[in-house]
């Protein structure tokens, strides 16, 4: 059977999809990213729930670049996104995945393009007049004159960034205005370009949100506030501090206001839409000392490890880890 056409049964009339126990489903992890490692955590984890909740041809696949191959021998019929980063997280392997006519977890091309690039994540939330921090874009051509490029950069502390990667990978926070040249210049070279934000003092927090389709509408979840104290000697929610146990103290429901509790959802509600997400998102965010909440990023195919944010979020809300698999899997589509 070619699943690139209509005779994959897991896609019914006008392109729904149709998911039983017996669907032949493709959980994708592992990966060429960065962030490997986190996928191979995640893809293990989801593949588990979906064996325990009963779906009997659920099974693993490590993605290289042969994975549109693969899917065809193996007959998949509907994906379950576990990857983190490029080649997964960005929109490439959704684009595959809609030649192919695979139905797929998570949001589609363009959102999943524009919520990978820090940069173009602000130009949505700006043309939406959404809060983020100040922000400056550097590239290779403009640490030539480190004097006008001084000028250009906020003052210290500020967080330093790869323009294009995740899970917190190659971020760094500079406390002395010594440092900052110097850690912006190695990031550029590393990852060709960097994004200079002006450091907001205050809580850390993220909000998970869920979609729901019925037909034509949609309807849109945010979840408990998650606040975050990581323990790291980076002073802040580093790679490090995501992903061993013990080194971030998870604050859930979050300390926050009633005021700001709602202010942030509803802002995690409204980046979601305005960046087109589907199905479901983890919206990073910083709270100012007057409890004003300004959006990082927007991660669109969170972590589902033991220790990652969006399953605890879940679970406060009364959603275990399988049941949320389980409804993750039921957003899968095409066309997004």
């Amino acid at each position: 059977m070619s699943i690139g056409s209509a005779a994959n049964p897991a896609v019914g009339a006008e392109g729904r999809v149709m998911i039983n126990k017996k669907t032949k489903i493709g959980v994708l992890y592992g990966g060429l990213s960065s962030e490997r490692e986190v996928s191979l955590r995640s893809g293990g984890n989801c593949h588990a729930a979906l064996k325990r909740l009963g779906y009997e041809n659920a099974e693993l696949i490590d993605v290289g670049t042969d994975i549109a191959q693969v899917l065809q021998q193996r007959q998949v019929q509907v994906v379950l996104l576990c990857l983190h980063g490029r080649f997964g997280e960005d929109g490439t392997l959704q684009g595959l995945l809609e030649l192919l006519r695979v139905p797929y977890t998570g949001s589609g091309v363009l959102a999943s393009a524009l919520a990978i690039s820090k940069p173009m994540t602000k130009q949505v939330l700006k043309s939406f007049a959404l809060p983020y921090p100040h922000t400056v874009n550097i590239y290779p051509e403009d640490v030539a004159d480190k004097d006008e490029l001084r000028k250009r950069l906020p003052a210290v502390p500020a967080m330093v960034k790869p323009l294009n990667e995740g899970s917190s990978v190659g971020v760094s926070k500079v406390t002395e205005e010594s440092q900052l040249i110097p850690c912006v210049l190695e990031t550029v070279q590393k990852y060709k370009g960097a994004l200079v934000e002006t450091y907001i003092h205050g809580p850390e927090i993220t909000v998970g949100v869920l979609e729901d389709r019925h037909g034509d509408a949609r309807k849109y979840t945010a979840l408990p506030i998650l606040e975050l104290r990581p323990k790291s000697k980076a002073g802040f929610y580093d790679y490090e501090a995501k992903y061993t146990k013990g080194m971030t103290e998870f604050i859930l429901p979050a300390e926050l206001s009633q005021a700001t509790t709602e202010l942030a959802q509803d802002l995690a509600v409204r980046t979601f839409k305005a960046l087109g997400c589907s199905g479901y998102a983890r919206v990073d965010m910083m709270v100012d000392q007057t409890g004003q909440p300004y959006v990082l990023e927007v991660n669109t195919l969170p972590g589902m490890t033991d220790t990652s944010d969006l399953p605890a979020m879940a679970e406060v809300a009364g959603i275990s880890y399988d049941a949320l698999v389980e409804r993750i899997l039921f957003s899968a589509g095409l066309d997004k």
